[in-house]
């Protein structure tokens, strides 16, 4: 599992939302990319059972631990796309290391 989060895609969250903690998690919907009716969504929440963390200047970005599934194998990607003026999320697969 491997979580990146551009500078801009960070900078995108506390401008929009004022916040300074992010879940992203799995949520029941649409036709998702990685995961065939799962899409990645967000929440503002504190954590109660981390499965990963990663600060970017200032915001912890968290997945709870029963949702580690979602990401595994996976890179997941979070950028800004200035076009479009919003986060894009992109998924690469990654091989699995036993």
């Amino acid at each position: 599992m491997l979580i990146s989060i551009d500078e801009k895609a960070a900078k995108w969250f506390t401008n929009e939302f004022e916040i300074n903690t992010v879940r992203m998690f799995p949520r029941y919907s649409g036709f998702g990319e990685k995961n065939k009716g799962f899409s990645l969504a967000f929440s503002a929440e504190a954590p109660s059972n981390v499965g990963f963390m990663k600060e970017i200047n200032g915001i912890n970005f968290y997945v709870e631990g029963n949702d580690v599934w979602f990401f595994e194998d996976t890179e997941t990607c979070l950028s800004y796309n200035d076009e479009m003026n919003e986060i894009q999320i992109t998924f690469k697969e990654t091989m699995a290391i036993n």
